[in-house]
């Protein structure tokens, strides 16, 4: 039997992974129950429409990301891919804001459940909501779970959930997009979902997502590719608009850095992340690279960061 050389096997290309230039995450339009929260007592939920008004937003909000993606009009290589929430107000917002886009840029759509609104329980009785989100207030946003509903936590688990099927349609390829023009993911979602899922993409604490405010109808939010390859919110971004939503100024200082980081750094130079869990460290002797057991051993302890 003739035995094959293994230095003449070819190895399959590596197939590059065309990353997204921008995800796009964008709430619904006015929907009757923020105009007037009665529309709950009467209708569940996912079936509260948009207003005329919340209609009006939309199409203004698809000229306004149709102005971003496009690089304002100067640039000709660019696709998008929409993913959006089941709920009616939303697909109305999608809807809307697919006029502002010729067809031939669309390269697809995905109704996607788990970036629905935080659930609430069925028919909301006006005056025993006012009391619940009182509740809410005082006992915290994040893990306060509504009665028969969902707590932000919850909602964080499913949008977690979404973020790896979206990354593993990135990695395969499932949207079919060609690696020579920039692709745009734009999401259509809910303000509790979106800010959740911003929690989730960079790391933000419980205590973070308790200052965050939640954005208007049809505001969004653009994560766009830095130099070195990681995603940010500073670079289509400015600091004020940051502030105003509720980022602190070490908030900003890292969404900075990562518009100019390397993928995979870690960012040494903004220590706030360290002090939100650590009030102080040992002091220490050893020299950088010795083992935990060595310094146990020699008396000595972990190097202060």
């Amino acid at each position: 039997m003739k035995m094959l050389n293994s230095s003449n096997h070819q190895q399959p290309p590596q197939r590059q992974r065309a990353l997204p230039k921008r995800i796009i995450l964008v709430r619904h339009g006015e929907s009757q129950g923020n105009r007037d929260g009665a529309a709950y007592t009467t209708t569940p939920d996912y079936k509260i429409p948009v207003t005329p008004h919340g209609i009006e937003q939309a199409k203004s909000a698809g000229s306004r990301i149709q102005h971003v993606v496009s690089d304002e009009g100067v640039s000709s290589k660019w696709k998008t891919y929409f993913y959006v929430s089941p709920y009616q107000r939303a697909r109305s917002t999608l809807r809307e804001i697919g006029r502002a886009f010729p067809k031939k840029r669309v390269i697809g759509v995905r109704e996607e459940c788990r970036i629905r609104e935080q659930d609430f329980g069925n028919f909301q009785i006006a005056e025993r909501m006012k009391v619940i989100k009182e509740t809410r207030e005082r006992f915290g946003r994040f893990f306060y779970r509504f009665p028969e509903g969902e707590s932000a936590a919850d909602v964080y688990d499913r949008v977690s959930s979404f973020l790896e099927s979206l990354w593993r349609d990135i990695d395969m390829n499932r949207v079919h997009h060609d690696p020579s023009d920039d692709l745009n993911l734009i999401i259509v979602s809910h303000g509790l979902a979106i800010r959740v899922f911003l929690m989730k993409w960079f790391k933000w604490t419980v205590e973070q997502f308790e200052y965050l405010n939640n954005l208007g109808n049809c505001e969004f939010r653009v994560l766009q590719l830095g130099f070195g390859g990681e995603y940010s919110l500073a670079v289509h971004h400015s600091d004020e608009e940051m502030l105003q939503w509720g980022l602190s100024p070490e908030m900003i200082a890292d969404q900075k850095w990562r518009a100019h980081a390397t993928k995979g750094d870690w960012n040494e130079k903004c220590p706030w992340y360290l002090d939100t869990f650590f009030d102080q460290f040992a002091d220490s002797d050893c020299e950088d690279g010795d083992d935990l057991q060595s310094s146990h051993d020699n008396g000595c302890h972990i190097n202060p960061l």
